[in-house]
């Protein structure tokens, strides 16, 4: 049997409604598969333009077995490469973030533009055609700051998520924009599990006393109500009002999902007052109490915006049982540290919660990586999010590794 039906038969193991089978959390052969059936189709959020002000700044990261550069050239074009030089192979940007002239690779010095183009390899010789060995390019999209890579020889279609997401995050004013601050933290558990954390707030009310004095888990916006939720009703009703869409909104597989959801008892942002953390707002609505709008888009991200800061985060597998989490604290581009915010006030909730919540994967990756694990039904009232993720994450799979329909398009 062939590693592509082994890992199949895995996927079609699963119960409906029920977690997965615990090998697909921990083995070798169903990470390789997710890597090239999901993380290799797929638009991967990479980070901001707000990020990359500057011509020769760069971003980088790591994408299954894909090394990719983002940089901002003199052009002002934002582009993606694939992080390897034509030569050997070597990094040309190194580190997770920088600016530089030129691209110049650290081995042998090879030099690139910052449009990839190769501008000088030394002792190549005369008949050495420099045109045929600028970097190589990946597909790179942007949509309201948020830069999308995608490493497939053939991108998906963007179009309709960028349709969707546009008029939900374009009031949040993002390119008026900073990172406050930036959070990277490695859990070891697999990045299915991290995603499952975060689509259920089952486990809030026992594991995040912080977070939990602004937010609600409402599953109603999971599925199980919706408009007939009078009080999810009444707050998309205002903001949609003061010009902030707020309904439901996913695509036919679910893979992405925006909605704005109202905090718990008039808070307004996340801090332990609920208070706002950072003096003035995003939006210009006018609107006092916009809740928090979140949006995800698998596999890779869950975001969150508020009426004074927004929070991105960023999945990465790093392997079968690891995952690197990136948080980004987003606040208006001339809000001062020490005037306008504290940074222990802003960070607090969530360096806290993301503590909390890699405490929680790692004991259920050793759990699921147990002989005796048998997976368990899932919470019809409260892990609607974990079975919709699951349900996805199962299709997905199934159609790419049966070869039967073509990875869904983002949108």
């Amino acid at each position: 049997m062939s590693t592509k039906s082994a890992v199949s038969n895995l996927v079609a193991q699963r119960k409906p409604d029920h977690a997965l089978p615990g090998a697909l959390y921990s083995d070798p052969d169903v990470y390789r598969q997710d890597l090239e059936q999901i993380w290799h189709k797929s638009w991967i959020f990479a980070g901001h333009t707000f990020e990359l002000e500057k011509s020769g700044q760069y971003l980088s990261l790591q994408i299954g077995d894909y090394p990719v550069a983002i940089v901002r050239g003199a052009d002002k074009q934002i582009r993606a490469f694939h992080n390897a030089c034509r030569h050997r192979g070597s990094k040309v940007c190194p580190q997770a973030s920088g600016k530089v002239a030129k691209l110049v690779c650290p081995y042998h010095k090879w030099t690139f533009e910052l449009d990839g183009r190769l501008l000088f390899a030394g002792n190549m010789g005369e008949d050495f055609d420099k045109s045929q060995h600028g970097l190589k390019s990946v597909h790179c999209e942007v949509v309201e700051t948020y830069i999308y890579v995608c490493v497939a020889d053939v991108a998906p279609d963007f179009s309709s998520f960028r349709k969707s997401l546009t008029p939900f995050v374009a009031p949040h004013n993002l390119d008026d924009c900073k990172v406050a601050f930036e959070s990277n933290i490695i859990e070891k558990g697999n990045w299915k599990l991290v995603f499952e954390n975060n689509r259920e707030c089952y486990h809030c009310d026992f594991t995040h006393p912080e977070l939990m004095h602004s937010f609600v888990d409402n599953p109603s916006v999971g599925g199980a109500g919706g408009d007939e939720d009078l009080e999810l009703k009444e707050h998309w009703d205002r903001c949609e009002a003061a010009g902030l869409p707020s309904r439901l909104v996913m695509d036919e597989d679910g893979r992405f999902r925006m909605t704005r959801i109202p905090l718990f008892s008039g808070a307004v942002s996340y801090t332990m007052d609920g208070k706002p953390a950072v003096a003035g707002r995003l939006d210009t609505t006018g609107e006092a109490n916009i809740g928090a709008l979140l949006y995800f888009n698998y596999p890779s991200t869950w975001n969150h915006f508020l009426g004074d800061h927004a929070l991105s985060f960023r999945v990465l597998p790093i392997g079968p049982g690891e995952t690197m989490v990136t948080t980004k604290w987003i606040v208006k581009k001339d809000a001062q540290e020490g005037v306008d915010y504290d940074i222990d006030r802003l960070t607090k909730v969530w360096l806290a919660t993301n503590d909390q919540d890699r405490t929680l994967v790692e004991g259920a990756q050793v759990g699921v990586s147990s002989p005796a694990y048998e997976p368990g039904p899932l919470s019809v009232a409260s892990e609607i999010g974990v079975c919709q993720f699951d349900d996805w994450y199962c299709k997905t799979m199934l159609e790419q590794l049966n070869d039967t329909i073509p990875l869904r398009s983002v949108g």
